[in-house]
């Protein structure tokens, strides 16, 4: 586990320095500026039209007696897309919007499933009931 976060704590801003600067010298710093303040603005639109979108798929599931298990699953991706968007660069733009986007969200989606499913048989999540 610490190599993981080790990973994601520097090496993933690294990258995302070194795509920053590279676009910075081909298109110029106050362009790279401006698209990264475009981005977050779109981000900051899609995460809120998603957001209010779950929140009504999540009260029609419940009117009908169902749990939203998969409603819960794309608000924790649109939440995870919303944070990645908070961070500065192209990359996590890039996946952010890939979270916040309901096409690729699928793909995701049917990933984090059978993730989750593998740990499940594993014995690596516990599921306990409290009455």
């Amino acid at each position: 586990m610490f190599i993981k976060l080790l990973i994601v704590f520097t090496i993933v801003p690294v990258i995302e320095l070194y795509v920053l600067i590279e676009a910075g010298r081909q298109i110029g710093v106050g362009a790279t500026i401006l698209m990264v303040f475009l981005t977050g603005i779109a981000g900051a639109y899609l995460a809120r039209s998603q957001g209010f979108n779950l929140i009504n798929r999540i009260q029609m599931e419940l009117n009908q007696g169902r749990i939203p298990a998969e409603e819960m699953m794309d608000g924790a991706m649109i939440l995870a897309g919303g944070l990645l968007l908070l961070t500065p660069g192209f990359c996590t733009d890039l996946f952010g919007f890939c979270l916040l986007t309901p096409v690729t969200r699928q793909f995701f989606k049917v990933w984090l499933k059978k993730w989750l499913d593998l740990k499940i048989k594993r014995g690596e999540i516990n599921f306990r009931q409290f009455r």
